[in-house]
């Protein structure tokens, strides 16, 4: 081998030579860049996800409003000026119609009523003495041994006498219904709600004793859109909820003629059945059912509400989180109408969402199916 060719060949060694260090490099970078990115591409979470679901929703209108009596009875008195003896009847007592729930002191309205008696005594014996006179009168009116006059005042002094006894009866069946007054009786039946009577009290003409609810019936008064009124009618049911989580079923009765023109709100009121969770009073919400409609549905841990609006995170094919706004309808249980913004297949986290941002990368672990629907 010559020397030029030692050379040329010695030249062409150190530069394989080079050019595999130069590939080894590289490949160590690939490998570092790889081995950085790797952990990167890492899901941060796993998650359940979920997918639109047809459920059969019920179709309401919601409304709030005051349990009330259905109607109250005020009780009052009907007699001044005499003392109350006796008191009968208390808060939460039920009462028929006719039963006594209060006495008055009637000794003086006795005596009043002893006295009109004997007045119509005398009066029947004053008006039996003017009848014989005139009767008499009238016999001798032939034989012309009384004159016209003195016949004449014979006939006026019987029509008094009558007229005099009428008073006498009228004044008489006055103290009698004084006397009957001095007992303060139940005008239906109904139960007692409120008692201001006390014994020793010298109460006037019209002053309050009792409340009653008659029957004891009750009704809750709802306020309600003007927009829905007009779905109502009467008959419909309704489901009223109380504090407590206790849970009524009425009947709509009958619906205001007229709307609030500040709240552009009308009044249903709705019979309730006889309980002992009902009270006159309560707040209470409620909401009447007008049928029902096939509708998309998500569980309510999927979707978050901010600033009013609501959010689902949808999950990609490849696992990347993007968070998309969407429309709400009707809540009921523990699902939520998808109204739009998301098609019937699409992935959804099942819960957790808040979590997770946009971009994020996660792993499914779970497709929640809700069941029974």
């Amino acid at each position: 081998m010559s020397p030029a060719n030692g050379k040329m060949y010695l030249g062409m060694t150190i530069a394989v030579i080079a050019s595999a260090a130069a590939l080894a490099c590289m490949q160590a970078v690939s490998s570092e860049s790889d081995a950085v990115a790797e952990p990167m591409a890492q899901p941060s979470l796993s998650v359940n996800v979920t997918t639109l679901e047809l459920q059969t929703l019920p179709t309401t209108i919601a409304a709030n409003g005051d349990i009330a009596a259905w109607q109250e009875i005020i009780i009052g008195t009907e007699i001044g000026g005499l003392r109350l003896v006796d008191v009968k009847a208390d808060v939460g007592d039920e009462v028929t119609e006719g039963q006594v729930l209060a006495v008055y002191n009637d000794t003086t309205v006795r005596a009043e009523l002893a006295r009109s008696r004997a007045a119509v005594a005398e009066a029947e014996a004053t008006l039996a003495e003017a009848n014989a006179n005139a009767q008499r009168a009238r016999g001798l009116k032939t034989t012309g041994s009384l004159s016209e006059q003195q016949i004449q005042q014979y006939e006026t002094a019987e029509l008094t006498a009558r007229a005099r006894l009428g008073v006498a009866q009228a004044q008489n069946e006055a103290q009698a219904l004084r006397l009957a007054q001095t007992q303060v009786v139940a005008p239906d039946d109904g139960l007692i709600t409120s008692r201001t009577a006390t014994i020793g009290a010298v109460t006037g003409t019209d002053q309050e004793l009792f409340r009653l609810t008659r029957h004891g019936r009750l009704e809750w008064r709802a306020e309600v859109a003007a927009p829905d009124l007009n779905k109502l009618r009467s008959g419909q049911p309704a489901t009223i909820t109380l504090s407590g989580g206790y849970d009524l079923e009425g009947r709509l009765r009958t619906i205001a003629p007229l709307v609030d023109t500040a709240t552009r709100n009308g009044l249903v009121y709705v019979d309730l059945p006889i309980s002992d969770v009902a009270r006159a009073g309560m707040f209470a919400r409620g909401e009447f059912e007008l049928g029902s409609r096939q509708v998309l549905t998500l569980p309510r841990s999927a979707v978050q509400l901010r600033d009013g609006f609501g959010y689902v995170h949808r999950v990609s094919d490849a696992g990347q989180i993007t968070e998309q706004k969407v429309v709400l309808g009707q809540h009921t249980g523990d699902r939520i109408e998808i109204l739009s913004g998301l098609e019937p297949g699409a992935l959804v986290v099942a819960s957790g969402g808040a979590f997770l941002g946009n971009g994020d990368q996660v792993r499914v672990v779970e497709i929640v199916a809700e069941e029974g629907v």
